[in-house]
């Protein structure tokens, strides 16, 4: 439904076999387009972003599915319209159209990333209509049904996993903070710190004696390895887009980190 710099879409199906069934509930604190939730399609759910703006327009497509989407769909895809609705105030629109605004913007900014200057204004260049397509109606409603099963809250990561509890399935794809080499990780007001980092690491402690199973998503680096040293650690190969063109494309690696037996 929404595009998200960093999604792991295309790696969906290697997070997905450390599901299982078994699992009371899903939850995820960095919520982005949720991509593992939707493919996963869970019974019950726990979705949280501190991202308020992407939380909100979740809560409306759940409320208005065909009305959002007509409404997105009569708009044009063309530059003009675009930066008109970028340079409009949220602030001084409705709920629903804030969602309508929110998903459209998304769905044709460049790359699909979501970012805000220091006066939280969200200032992403327009890309061209054919870089990502729409999801048809029956696609966006299959969706919409998906998320009717989950509670979305707009939370900091560490409210969020203060109510996980035995039997759920908890996963994390935090934004990446590696000093040694230069990561895009500033997408709003404040970025994703050290200090975060540690706090992330305790709450995956507590987690484990809650009884609760988590997978998290990093970049392969020193701080992921510091982060895993008590768990499970996995290296996985990924194809990235350098500035999200094409024919610009480099491996790289990522590391699962979990307390799942595999």
């Amino acid at each position: 439904m929404f595009r998200w710099a960093g999604s792991k879409r295309k790696q969906v199906e290697r997070l997905a076999e450390y599901w299982s069934a078994d699992f009371e509930r899903y939850v995820e604190p960095f919520a982005g387009s949720a991509c593992l939730f939707l493919h996963l399609n869970p019974d019950h759910a726990l979705i949280a972003d501190k991202n308020a703006d992407l939380i909100e327009a979740y809560q409306v497509i759940i409320d208005s599915p065909d009305e959002v989407f007509q409404a997105m769909v009569r708009k044009k895809r063309i530059a003009s319209t675009y930066y008109y609705l970028r340079k409009q105030d949220p602030e001084k629109m409705t709920r629903f159209d804030r969602a309508v605004r929110f998903l459209y913007l998304n769905r044709n900014c460049f790359n699909g990333i979501y970012r805000t200057n220091r006066q939280g204004t969200f200032n992403v260049p327009f890309s061209k209509a054919s870089a990502c397509r729409y999801l048809t109606k029956r696609e966006f409603m299959d969706s919409v049904e998906c998320l009717r099963k989950a509670e979305f809250r707009d939370w900091d990561f560490g409210t969020t996993l203060r109510y996980v509890r035995a039997g759920d399935f908890v996963y994390l794809d935090p934004p990446y903070m590696v000093d040694s080499r230069r990561m895009f990780n500033e997408y709003g007001k404040k970025p994703f710190t050290p200090e975060d980092l540690h706090r992330l690491k305790c709450h995956l402690e507590k987690i484990d004696e809650r009884g609760a199973s988590f997978v998290v998503s990093y970049a392969d680096c020193k701080e992921a390895r510091d982060l895993g040293e008590d768990w499970q650690l996995k290296r996985m190969r990924v194809r990235r887009h350098i500035a999200g063109f094409s024919d610009a494309r480099r491996s790289a690696y990522e590391v699962l980190i979990t307390n799942i037996e595999k």
